[in-house]
């Protein structure tokens, strides 16, 4: 069973997504703050995170820096949630480390298409 976390400031983000994405093949945790969810991630790595690209408490870049830092034997799959298409937040999240991005807000189709583009569902 996979695990995903949906790291994001918005509650409704975080429940619709745990509503499309929860089920016997995916938990789905989630964390309001990027500081959070580093914490959460120290203590028991995901196998996916999706990660607000506007987070109030850490840029996105330094986030997904800090994840790949961790001594892990699970290397997450990281798509950075984005309210739009933005080359050069896309090119810096993927230079940082992570394989896409999504946009949001989103519907259970676009999502599931989302997760099986990054080969997570």
């Amino acid at each position: 069973m996979k695990r995903c976390m949906f790291v994001d400031d918005s509650s409704v983000i975080r429940k619709v997504a745990k509503r499309i994405l929860g089920g016997p093949d995916m938990i789905v945790i989630e964390a309001a703050t990027g500081y959070d969810a580093i914490d959460m991630c120290s203590a028991d790595m995901p196998d996916i995170i999706v990660v607000d690209g506007a987070l109030p408490d850490i840029n996105v870049v330094e986030f997904i820096r800090n994840v790949r830092a961790m001594p892990s034997p699970i290397k997450p799959l990281i798509a950075v949630a984005l309210t739009e298409v933005d080359i050069g937040a896309i090119m810096r999240a993927k230079r940082a480390g992570a394989q896409g991005y999504l946009l949001k807000p989103f519907n259970r189709p676009q999502l599931l298409e989302r997760f099986r583009d990054l080969q997570a569902a």
